[in-house]
């Protein structure tokens, strides 16, 4: 993963940090030590280990916050890739959405919830316990934090937890996920312009609203939110479009039944398309295997004529297959999630469809965009 360093992992996902993270650790160890310094001058040096406690602890809690979003996914059966600590806080890696607007609504909320909690937690703790000095400013930090941290990510816009709940009604209302991601993509370039602008106007002395982080957290929720648009516009190009729309049209598919001469002569010799392997067909348009253009270099040229395809398919079980009818949009997210090139569409019958590639899946898209424009 570039730019984030493995440092373990917990409850079996894996944990990084990303390089900005040392940044404001290092920041916030020096705001808050020299705060506590201030606050506390008997601390002396002490104040900056002090300082280092509460920064730790701080993302600590944004870490509780991202395993509530990672635990509610496991149980709904979807694996959490890694937990990434970065600038702008925290990221759990889901490997698929959540199946039902209901799901990825408790997977969006489980997050800011645990914050909440961690809130009350903290400040149950600085009103009944009795403690003080920098002990009980630590403690009333990770309360402020804490509910701070569950208030702006409630923030209706994406990439925002916030964002994801609103997707999540938008989603139950329309029926449609990708309606949902572009409604709540919309307001989270909204909310990353309202950053952008109060920050601009605090850093040029207009307002005294926003700040420099005001700014710079308006450029992340805009960049983010303009990634999110972009995908809901391609799952709404790919809605309605299954595995077999996005065959290619003359996929490498050869008859198990001809020679190898008649292979090459047809199919190798000349194609323009120079592709490495073919799948192999019976009779009845079966798929039983695969024969790659190298296999027929282990065979004498004059015995091309007496050798048939089938002799040397190598069986299908290699193959990564998907069914025709299945929703295209699903079939992307297959091959994003594995980082497969191609898939072999089938029939539920078993029967050869074709070949599905990513390239394959782009031309589809251009042509219906092209269509819809004239």
């Amino acid at each position: 993963m570039n730019g984030n360093l493995r440092v373990g992992s917990l409850f079996g996902i894996p944990f990084y940090v990303n390089l900005s993270w040392f940044l404001v650790l290092g920041l916030v160890v020096w705001n808050y030590g020299s705060e506590l310094g201030y606050a506390f001058p008997q601390l002396g040096g002490a104040a900056w280990f002090f300082g280092l406690v509460a920064a730790l602890l701080l993302f600590a809690s944004v870490l509780a916050h991202e395993l509530g979003h990672s635990f509610v996914a496991l149980r709904q059966g979807i694996p959490v890739n890694s937990i990434t600590l970065f600038l702008f806080g925290g990221l759990a890696s889901l490997e698929e959405e959540s199946k039902t607007p209901a799901e990825a609504f408790w997977v969006a909320i489980s997050g800011p919830l645990v914050s909440i909690v961690l809130f009350g937690v903290f400040t149950a703790i600085n009103l009944f316990t009795g403690i003080s000095g920098p002990l009980a400013a630590i403690v009333n930090l990770l309360a402020y934090i804490n509910l701070i941290l569950a208030a702006f990510n409630l923030l209706p816009g994406l990439p925002l937890d916030g964002g994801n709940v609103l997707k999540a009604i938008v989603w139950k209302v329309t029926g449609k996920p990708y309606k949902g991601i572009a409604f709540a993509s919309r307001v989270g370039q909204l909310l990353g312009w309202t950053g952008i602008t109060l920050g601009f106007l605090n850093v040029l002395g207009v307002s005294n609203l926003g700040s420099i982080w005001t700014l710079l957290i308006g450029f992340f929720l805009l960049q983010n939110a303009s990634r999110y648009l972009q995908a809901a516009t391609i799952q709404e190009k790919l809605s309605g479009l299954t595995a077999a729309d996005a065959v290619l049209p003359n996929s490498p598919i050869v008859s198990a039944n001809i020679s190898l001469r008649e292979f090459a002569n047809n199919y190798i010799i000349g194609n323009p398309a120079n592709w490495r392997k073919y799948l192999v067909t019976d009779e009845e348009g079966q798929l039983i295997g695969e024969i790659a253009v190298e296999a027929l270099k282990t065979i004498p040229t004059n015995d091309w004529w007496d050798i048939q395809v089938r002799e040397l398919a190598k069986p299908p079980e290699a193959l990564e297959t998907v069914n025709s009818n299945e929703p295209l949009l699903d079939v992307v997210n297959l091959l994003e999630r594995k980082q497969l090139p191609s898939l072999v569409v089938l029939q539920e019958s078993g029967m050869l469809v074709g070949l599905l590639e990513k390239t394959s899946i782009i031309q589809l898209l251009q042509k219906r965009t092209e269509t819809k424009a004239a």
